[in-house]
């Protein structure tokens, strides 16, 4: 498949998870079940309407965890990279228009990540379901889900032995499950290009999503790296035992 066919593919599957799940946070009034559900599913559709093209990466992270395991090459990361981030850049920017045009002068948190005392308030309290969590836990939390979404991701797609036909499903379950435990906590990452396409254009007076979007950027890298040589690692002790 042509280069530009994958940066395309990514773009717009990329603008679709943002602004599928970011626009179900702001505009759906589903709760956290339903938001957790909303990135699910706009996982599954790409995996199955672009999976062909570019493997539906749609996160910056997914893409350096595939790097890191040695199934693509630093340039096709970095292609990858700017093709995630342009795309939720755009989704965020295309939900301003939407917020805008309700007639609400004032984005506030805009779906953005966060985490603290600052971030509870600015979500509406702890009586909102939201929790204030440290920095170093913030951290932990994002790159830990980070290394599962991966170790499955990785695994699924593992062409010596993974079924292909269930892998966008399985994908997009385990999104699901890593929404429904930290959303109450940072929002739920997991995915930089998702962090900043929504952080460029949050606006609240005394909490600032741009000031913390780094976390929600290195965290995930990390978790997908560990992933990445994680899974290496156990792949070739499995192969190393069938051989014996």
């Amino acid at each position: 498949m042509k280069t530009c066919n994958k940066f395309f593919a990514e773009l717009f599957g990329t603008f679709v998870l943002v602004f599928g799940g970011c626009g179900t946070a702001l505009f759906g009034h589903v709760g956290f079940l339903g938001v957790a559900i909303a990135f699910g599913l706009t996982v599954v559709a790409m995996a199955y309407g672009i999976g062909h093209i570019s493997g539906a990466h749609l996160n910056p992270a997914v893409s350096f965890g595939v790097f890191v395991n040695g199934r693509m090459s630093l340039k096709e990361m970095l292609i990858y990279w700017a093709a995630q981030f342009i795309g939720g850049i755009i989704a965020g920017a295309l939900l301003l228009v939407i917020w805008k045009a309700t007639g609400d002068s004032t984005t506030g948190v805009f779906a953005a990540n966060g985490y603290g005392e600052l971030f509870q308030k600015a979500c509406g309290g702890p009586e909102t379901g939201y929790q204030a969590i440290s920095t170093g836990g913030a951290f932990l939390v994002e790159a830990l889900l980070t290394f599962v979404f991966l170790m499955v991701i990785l695994g699924v797609t593992d062409s010596s032995h993974a079924n292909g036909k269930f892998g966008g499903l399985a994908i997009g379950l385990t999104l699901v499950l890593i929404h429904l435990i930290s959303i109450p906590l940072t929002n739920t990452s997991v995915n930089p290009a998702r962090s900043l396409g929504v952080a460029l254009f949050s606006n609240v007076e005394y909490w600032s999503a741009m000031g913390q979007v780094w976390l929600f950027i290195v965290a995930p890298l990390v978790g997908a790296c560990l992933a990445g040589l994680c899974y290496k690692c156990l792949s070739g002790c499995c192969k190393s035992c069938k051989k014996d």
